[in-house]
């Protein structure tokens, strides 16, 4: 084997396959509870203090080199929730989204024990407030769904004759999803709404 077909076969022959194109992935724990009235999803309120602010959400964040999704959705649902590890029983991973900003979105299901739901203290630093929500509410009543358009922005100055196409090539358009349910004076919605969507079809 030649010394570049050698290095292609050391690249990519252990390599775990990613999303090309992807700058970033960040992992969410979508956290369940069990109540009197059946298992609940806990979610966040992100403080003012943080990107999106007001937002609803799971706990999570950007993924660390070398960390899986089930490390990172751990790691940041201790540090925004206080949450032991410990008290988190993994249930499997429902499937990603990718973002049209350019990363993946890992969601970890877990169950949290009620020890872990006694440890709870939000950080005021990150999260305004927690609310739960039934599982039955997002079985039982349909989001509202909306959708907009990714529509392909074209440079003036494309070199369409050196690409070999015409001016008015049919650029491939795009379209996104958006759920949204109203509960508990809140709105879930966008891709946290999609992973509740993906968590209750089963």
């Amino acid at each position: 084997m030649n010394g570049e077909l050698a290095g292609l076969a050391r690249r990519f022959q252990d390599h775990t396959p990613d999303l090309l194109g992807a700058s970033r992935s960040c992992a969410v724990l979508c956290p369940l509870l069990e109540r009197e009235d059946g298992l609940h999803l806990l979610f966040e309120v992100r403080s003012s203090r943080v990107s999106q602010g007001g937002e609803v959400c799971f706990p999570g964040g950007k993924m660390e080199p070398g960390e899986t999704p089930q490390d990172c959705a751990l790691r940041e649902t201790e540090e925004e929730l206080s949450i032991p590890r410990r008290e988190i029983t993994l249930l499997g991973t429902p499937d990603f989204i990718y973002s049209q900003r350019g990363f993946l979105l890992r969601p970890v299901l877990g169950l949290v024990s009620p020890g872990g739901l006694a440890a709870m203290r939000p950080s005021p630093a990150e999260v305004a407030e927690v609310f739960t929500v039934p599982l039955s509410f997002f079985r039982e009543t349909e989001p509202d769904i909306r959708r907009y358009e990714l529509l392909p922005q074209v440079p003036e100055d494309f070199p369409y004759g050196p690409v070999g196409i015409p001016r008015d090539y049919p650029w491939n358009r795009g379209q996104v999803e958006v759920p949204i349910w109203r509960c508990r004076g809140h709105a879930v919605w966008g891709m946290t709404a999609r992973l509740v969507r993906e968590i209750v079809k089963a």
